[in-house]
């Protein structure tokens, strides 16, 4: 009993069930993880210290603080699988040729990281006190970053395809690799280890688990979900991606590996596979929920004793190790060739130390390697650092130079220059570029995502690498000669400063500009811009009418109802731009209408057709706001029998 609370390992001890009120107070425990959680990621998510932090604040508030829920160990047990599933999906997002593309920063960025680091951090612990195999352990164990931490900050600012995402990611990959051969370097550093003898048997076993696992996903695994998607039966499909993750896990667990690398491997092998959404559709609930218990339980195992005894040498070298960490990465990352916005930024993401610092610690304490109180000294300090992630984040931002995304390429505008500018090469760009392709209309196209150009020149597209939100980029792309600029970013704020760029450096430019939402769109509109829609107006018109076809209504009508949408929609919007967001409510259509008698056309809709100027735009301002229909009163018009749809 701990606070009154009964633990999950206490009942695990008894020889006879359970009783009513340990199941009771077990039950509560959950209340209170689920109920702590949801408060304390909420209040950090709104105040902008992320859901990161808040569920530490959580774990600590109910285990050391308060000492509402028992020892956080089993739990953390239980929230590593966070991190494997959060693996398992970060590799079906990584197709093997990806894998291979990053080869250089896996085992040469990240190898030199961990190399290097954790020198530096032996010889600091053997200079306080350490021997040399105390200190390797130490030193090793603390270069280790988190991987449960890093890749939740990136995933919440939705920078995991980024340049310094893809590098902070690749130090992590190789960091985790890393934790097999410190794992088993442990009984070498052990005392009275003279006779240790490799294990040849091990190393049999670990690389023929791994070929079994790479085998059965390439020949099985896809196989095995068509035959189960064809049952139909959604809960086999969710079992099923149950079973490849903690599988895989489990059996590079026996293998010496960690779990999560055998989940890694597992997404990575599935990552080409026409189930891979659906997979991630599965696994993400789960992902969320036990990566949120996993910080939770870093928060309830802070040993508050040695925290108190030893408080002020955790406040010492918790900022040395982080100065340390990122003062190495940002030179490595450099050396490298990252630029300085990408080594700062990652350096500051990778600072603290890892979940699998705990794993070393505990098991070289266990080997008598060093005594277990500086193994409790070194999980506070690692989970300090952990505390510190947001704001040393946070820190590496503001140090770096600010951009969309970090450059990749090499500025090439060799050819440039048309009558047409396009800026950003996202879904939509590339529709409205082969509109304009189509037409014999030359389009200088330019976009800052790497990874996006090398995608497209396989289609035969030419784009330029550039950010459109610097001057020189224009010109060089030819901005001067362009009639009009295409503004198709996909970043409200991005779109609004390149806009802001152009109307001033360049107001004479024609700007036809892609907005987020209505209020996007008002504030295009007021810009100045020549033209502006939003991403999904036509596209739901049209799924619109794909609907009213699927009712049995005919074409000709269902073109003339989606119109009218579509002229009130304008006519809303130059009255919101007159007037003010609120204006112009009473001409959205919100109540269901009643179908109606087959009659001729209603002259309310006829009034409304011959309201529209020669542009095909309503003039609210000079002619008054276009006469509405009648709520619960539909348009007329021939109708098919609708049993005879849905038998089509």
């Amino acid at each position: 009993m701990r606070g009154g609370a009964f633990t999950v390992a206490e009942s695990a001890r008894q020889d006879e069930p359970p009783t009513v009120e340990q199941t009771t107070s077990l039950f509560m425990q959950v209340v209170l993880l689920l109920g702590g959680g949801i408060v304390a990621g909420t209040l950090f998510m709104r105040i902008g210290l992320g859901t990161v932090l808040g569920y530490l604040f959580a774990g600590i508030v109910m285990g050391p603080v308060f000492q509402l829920i028992g020892e956080g160990k089993e739990i953390l047990h239980i929230g590593e699988l966070g991190v494997v599933f959060l693996l398992f999906i970060i590799g079906l997002e990584l197709k093997a040729s990806r894998l291979w593309a990053l080869r250089r920063q896996i085992f040469g960025l990240g190898l030199t990281q961990v190399v290097l680091t954790g020198v530096a951090l032996t010889g600091i612990a053997i200079l306080f006190g350490m021997n040399w195999q105390a200190g390797a352990m130490i030193g090793f164990g603390l270069a280790l970053s988190s991987t449960a931490f890093g890749l939740q900050l990136l995933e919440e600012a939705g920078e995991t395809n980024t340049r310094h995402g893809q590098s902070a990611f690749s130090i992590l990959l190789f960091q985790d690799l890393a934790v097999v051969p410190l794992l088993a370097a442990i009984p070498f550093l052990a005392p009275f280890s003279e006779g240790t003898e490799v294990d040849f048997e091990r190393i049999a076993l670990s690389i023929g688990a791994i070929v079994a696992l790479l085998v059965v996903g390439k020949y099985l695994l896809n196989p095995l979900f068509r035959i189960m998607a064809t049952s139909g039966a959604r809960e086999v499909m969710l079992g099923a991606a149950l079973f490849v993750v903690l599988g895989s896990a489990m059996l590079m667990e026996a293998a010496g590996f960690s779990m999560a690398m055998g989940a890694f491997i597992a997404g990575v092998l599935l990552a080409e596979s026409s189930y891979r959404h659906e997979l991630e559709a599965n696994i993400e609930p789960f992902r969320g929920l036990l990566l949120g218990l996993f910080f939770i339980a870093v928060g309830l195992s802070l040993d508050l004793p040695v925290i108190t005894e030893n408080w002020l040498m955790i406040l010492v070298l918790t900022p040395v190790l982080m100065i340390v960490k990122a003062a190495f990465i940002y030179l490595l990352s450099r050396a490298f060739g990252e630029s300085h916005a990408t080594a700062t930024r990652v350096s500051g993401l990778l600072a603290q130390g890892g979940e699998f610092g705990f794993v070393l610690f505990t098991a070289a304490a266990a080997s008598l390697i060093f005594p277990r109180e500086t193994s409790s000294l070194l999980i506070a300090i690692v989970t300090l650092s952990m505390m510190l992630t947001p704001l040393a984040t946070w820190l590496g931002r503001r140090f770096s130079v600010e951009h969309a995304e970090e450059e990749t390429l090499e500025e090439d505008f060799e050819g440039a220059g048309s009558a047409v500018l396009m800026v950003g090469f996202s879904r939509f760009g590339q529709m409205a570029a082969q509109v304009l392709l189509s037409s014999g209309i030359d389009v200088t196209i330019i976009d800052s995502s790497a990874e996006r150009i090398r995608n497209a020149s396989k289609f035969g597209f030419r784009i330029y690498f550039g950010s459109g939100l610097r001057k020189d980029v224009l010109e060089a792309a030819g901005i001067r000669k362009a009639k009009l600029v295409a503004v198709c970013t996909n970043k409200r704020e991005t779109t609004d400063r390149i806009v802001d760029l152009i109307r001033s450096e360049f107001p004479n430019v024609s700007l036809y500009v892609r907005s987020y939402d209505r209020a996007h769109a008002l504030s295009l509109r007021a810009r100045g811009v020549d033209f502006e829609i939003r991403e999904t107006v036509e596209s739901a018109l049209a799924f619109g009418v794909a609907t009213l076809d699927a009712f049995g209504i005919e074409e000709e009508l269902a073109e003339r109802i989606v119109d009218d949408v579509r002229r009130r929609d304008q006519a809303r919007l130059k009255l919101q731009e007159a007037e003010g967001f609120y204006a112009g409510n009473d001409m959205v259509t919100t109540r269901v209408v009643t179908p109606e008698p087959l009659v001729k056309p209603r002259p309310s809709l006829q009034a409304i057709e011959k309201s529209v100027d020669e542009n095909g735009d309503t003039s609210p301002i000079d002619e008054g706001p276009p006469r509405k229909r009648r709520r619960g009163r539909p348009f007329a018009g021939r109708r098919r029998n609708f049993d005879k749809v849905q038998s089509r």
